[in-house]
């Protein structure tokens, strides 16, 4: 009997998570069926349970897979920037058309928060952990780190991108959804900035 090469297994096993964290960006965790996912990974149904015990097993997957790529994406644009100008380049790509019309791509908790609350636990904790990134990686970029408030400071940072990229995508009016956006970015940039 032929076994599977490991290594085939779990390129696969990425395929079904990349594909996964992709759509549930897009259609949301109620909107994201197992057929879905494994045919816009290539596969047929019946493989899944080769790859996951359960739905919520690869949800946690795909939520954590997609904080990871929002996080990992959020630290090279403060990276690139000058240290003093991270936190307002960092902001400026989270609210960007780019993100705002490409929720596919983009912060899986703008897309999803209003569901989190009904996702399994470790769907939960999997989103937890990457919120809790990104408020560090915020925190890091703020002048004033290691400083009293820093930290709280970048809990209202991130709350308020989420937020507006959320509002700014609820909304039809593409002049709301700009006045929204710019109103954040006028509220947290320096004054001499």
């Amino acid at each position: 009997m032929a076994r599977t090469d490991p290594r085939r297994k779990e390129a696969t096993h990425e395929r079904i998570v990349e594909a996964a964290a992709r759509a549930i960006r897009r259609s949301g965790y109620s909107g994201t069926g197992v057929a879905d996912i494994m045919k816009d990974a290539g596969l047929t149904h019946g493989g899944f349970y080769a790859h996951f015990e359960s739905r919520e097993a690869m949800l946690a997957e795909a939520a954590d897979r997609a904080g990871a790529e929002s996080v990992a994406i959020s630290a090279k644009i403060a990276a690139a920037a000058a240290p003093d100008e991270a936190l307002q380049a960092l902001m400026h790509a989270y609210l960007s058309d780019e993100h705002l019309h490409n929720p596919e791509s983009g912060c899986p908790i703008a897309a999803l928060g209003s569901e989190m609350p009904r996702q399994a636990p470790e769907v939960r904790r999997a989103a937890t952990r990457r919120i809790k990134e990104m408020i560090d990686l915020v925190a890091r970029q703020s002048p004033e780190w290691g400083q009293p408030g820093a930290h709280e400071r970048a809990l209202i940072s991130v709350a308020a991108m989420v937020g507006t990229l959320i509002l700014a995508r609820a909304v039809d009016d593409p002049k709301l959804c700009d006045a929204l956006r710019e109103a954040a970015l006028s509220h947290f940039t320096p004054a001499n900035g």
